[in-house]
């Protein structure tokens, strides 16, 4: 409240009081002179009201004291009465001491008159204390009240004109309110949809995503960030909703499921295109690179072991070579076993044959070890849980991930050791490559890999991302690198693609 409002309140209470004291001084100069005056008598009424009474006029006189001491003790409560009870007795007791003709029956008449005006003033005093308190209560509730009526006009048009769909369910998926942008994003009107559950707009597939939500919130944890859902329009049409979910409590118990969702159809159709567009080009990649392994091991690399061999028989029957023409040709033959060697080595390279006969494990222990002979770097293949195939385009994905990894450390960290630690779990698929090298600065997202430069790390992402996984780096500089992609297997269990930034400092 400003000093405006202050001002003229404090201003009339103590007018109030200002008032309250002149009456009770006049009352006391009103009542000690007519005490004193010995031209007044009883009045007839008092006779005619109490028959019988036989009040003196000093006893009628002193009954009126009373009146100061109660009107004190409503104005001015426990401390007015106390102060004004003892001026009464000061007004009184002269009178009782010198003119009273039984001084006793006086003395104790006044007594009598000041015990029972602080018991009215008391009680006088408790009762406009426990008003006043009342009066405050009820203040403070019309406040909180008005307050409580603006906060909740405030929020409710809030929550009609949010862009955003709104709608709480109760614990059973009974919809108890929804706001205006629902009719916008799935076509029904809010009050077609209160009362319904919401099993009614959710596929299948979408109804297992929406338990395993309710699970994770009901134990206590929070579903981060948002995530997609599918649910059907009132045309019968799909859409994809991004949610954001939270749990509504009422005195520590939950009591509803707060939803906030958009419309992400079109950016859903452009993400599906783009990463279809993506598949397809790494499709045609990989196949090209099984392509030219083929040639390079069914033609090229038969050509030059069929060469090797003319120049070994050529060394080996030409009589009429000179030492210096066979040492060329056998150098020559030498040379053409080291290409071939090459070409071998460059056709594993592009197509490792132990991938598809062996699965993962046996293709990432061919890998550490092409890659320990050509770098010196010590390389220790970990594999843990119970070992399974993938599917085809997983298992090329993850080992495509581990081979830039194991080549980022080879090339660019200065690494002497890196572990590769294959996880398998019942749902989920783990590899955590970890290098003793140099380490760098992480940006702050994992986008930021292609500004400075890191586009291995960002093309590794990229093809995580097409088979729904989630890939993380955890560097520092001079603390070494630490690559963790991760994959869950069960479709049914996945919310979403993962879209963290996958970077954090070590």
């Amino acid at each position: 409240m400003d000093n405006k409002g202050i001002l003229p309140k404090f201003r009339r209470t103590a007018l109030l009081r200002q008032s309250g004291i002149a009456v009770i001084v006049i009352l006391f100069i009103l009542l000690t002179v007519s005490h004193y005056v010995d031209s007044f008598n009883v009045p007839l009424i008092i006779d005619q009201l109490i028959p019988g009474a036989n009040l003196t006029r000093a006893t009628f006189e002193r009954i009126f004291f009373l009146v100061p001491v109660v009107w004190s003790g409503f104005f001015f409560g426990l401390r007015g009465v106390f102060i004004t009870a003892p001026a009464a007795l000061v007004c009184m007791l002269p009178y009782a001491l010198i003119r009273a003709t039984d001084t006793g029956d006086a003395v104790i008449e006044i007594i009598i008159v000041i015990a029972i005006g602080l018991c009215i003033g008391v009680m006088a005093a408790l009762s406009l204390r426990l008003f006043g308190k009342e009066r405050r209560y009820i203040e403070r509730l019309e406040k909180d009240y008005r307050e409580l009526t603006v906060s909740e006009d405030r929020y409710r048009k809030l929550f009609e004109n949010a862009h955003d769909a709104i709608w709480l369910q109760d614990m059973d998926g009974f919809i108890i309110t929804a706001n205006a942008a629902s009719k916008k994003t799935i076509g029904f009107e809010p009050e077609e949809i209160i009362g319904q559950n919401v099993k009614v707009f959710l596929p299948e597939d979408s109804l297992e995503i929406a338990r395993k939500v309710r699970q994770i919130l009901l134990r206590g944890d929070s579903v981060e960030g948002t995530y997609d859902q599918k649910f059907f329009r009132k045309d019968g049409s799909e859409i994809y909703l991004k949610l954001s979910t939270s749990l509504i409590y009422e005195k520590g118990e939950p009591i509803a499921f707060l939803h906030i969702a958009r419309d992400v159809t079109s950016e859903k159709d452009m993400e599906e295109n783009l990463q279809y567009y993506l598949q397809k080009a790494t499709e045609a990649q990989e196949d090209e690179r099984k392509r030219i392994s083929r040639e390079l091991h069914d033609e090229t690399i038969q050509a030059l072991v069929v060469l090797s061999q003319q120049l070994d028989l050529l060394a080996s029957r030409s009589k009429d070579l000179s030492d210096a023409d066979r040492k060329a040709v056998e150098k020559l033959q030498q040379d053409t076993v080291d290409i071939m060697t090459g070409v071998r080595r460059l056709s594993q390279d592009l197509r490792p044959a132990a991938l598809d006969r062996l699965g993962l494990e046996p293709a990432l222990e061919w890998l550490a070890n092409e890659v320990r002979n050509y770098s010196g770097m010590e390389i220790n293949i970990i594999s843990t849980g119970e070992k399974r195939r993938l599917a085809e385009h997983e298992e090329l994905i993850l080992f495509r991930v581990t081979q830039e990894a194991l080549r980022n450390a080879a090339r660019h960290s200065g690494a002497t050791r890196v572990n590769v630690h294959i996880e398998f779990t019942t749902i989920t698929v783990r590899i955590v490559i970890s290098d003793n090298g140099r380490g760098f600065e992480a940006p702050k997202a994992i986008g930021g890999l292609a500004r400075q430069g890191k586009l291995g790390l960002a093309g590794m992402q990229e093809r995580v991302r097409l088979i729904g996984g989630d890939l993380k780096v955890k560097t520092r500089p001079g603390k070494g690198t630490d690559i963790t992609v991760e994959l869950i297997t069960d479709q049914r269990l996945r919310l979403h693609p993962p879209v963290s930034t996958g970077l954090k400092e070590g």
